[in-house]
């Protein structure tokens, strides 16, 4: 009885984790550039201990979250006009400077900052090649970014926006403000297609994560139902061996 609790509670334990990323990729659903995320689990077997009589007990399956698997496609683009506001079609990341050092981004909401420097919507700056600044003089009214990140203005090109691929996404990490971390090394992409005035939309689709939310929520009824079960099994059979007991 015992053991169909523990696993019933191990089944609950992995529900309530993939609730919370449903809810987070529900929460999400507008965030520019923001990936779906989902639950890897496994089956991690306990074999019990022998008892007298009973040395070849089957092993029990306990439920074990793994691991995060984000959903790297690309979602829908939106145009915007915006010539700050750029997209990476096909893989790719922008990279951005921060104090804790290069982090990475499909966000590209960008703006210019007091100087003059393209930044992310958080302020960070959004780097070239040879990990330098863009910016963009106070008497430059015109911003052009080429389809391979080359950004000009009427004066002629001013830096080449720096976009890096690597061998497994699944490593990056997602940190704060829509921006990724990783210890793998970035590769600049080779031919990169940048899009102006364009804003890559999250690829949550809102009709199969509800849709998922509900299959959780009857499944974490379910053995929350099962370990009611289980109690009131073992009460009664408590109830009994006291009852022979006494008699």
């Amino acid at each position: 009885m015992e053991n169909a609790s523990y696993i019933a509670l191990s089944h609950q334990a992995a529900l309530w984790r993939q609730m919370e990323i449903v809810a987070n990729n529900m929460a999400n659903v507008n965030t520019p550039a923001f990936k779906a995320e989902q639950v890897m689990f496994t089956d991690y077997l306990v074999r019990p201990p022998a008892t007298a009589g009973l040395s070849n007990r089957e092993p029990i399956a306990f439920v074990q979250d793994i691991g995060v698997l984000r959903d790297t496609r690309e979602g829908s683009m939106t145009v915007t006009d915006n010539p700050l506001d750029l997209a990476i079609q096909g893989p790719g990341y922008f990279v951005v400077d921060t104090p804790e050092g290069p982090r990475y981004t499909r966000h590209g909401n960008f703006h210019l900052d007091s100087t003059g420097m393209l930044v992310t919507a958080a302020g960070q700056a959004v780097m070239q090649a040879g990990d330098l600044p863009i910016i963009v003089a106070p008497n430059e009214t015109r911003i052009d970014v080429g389809r391979d990140g080359t950004v000009s203005t009427e004066n002629g090109p001013i830096g080449r926006l720096r976009v890096v691929r690597f061998d497994n996404e699944q490593e990056l990490r997602k940190v704060t403000d829509g921006l990724y971390e990783t210890a793998a090394p970035a590769q600049d992409a080779p031919q990169p297609d940048v899009l102006q005035g364009v804003i890559e939309e999250s690829n949550v689709k809102p009709v199969v994560e509800m849709t998922n939310l509900i299959a959780i929520t009857r499944s974490y009824q379910a053995a929350q139902q099962m370990i009611d079960n289980e109690h009131q099994r073992a009460m009664k059979a408590y109830q009994v061996l006291s009852g022979d007991r006494q008699s």
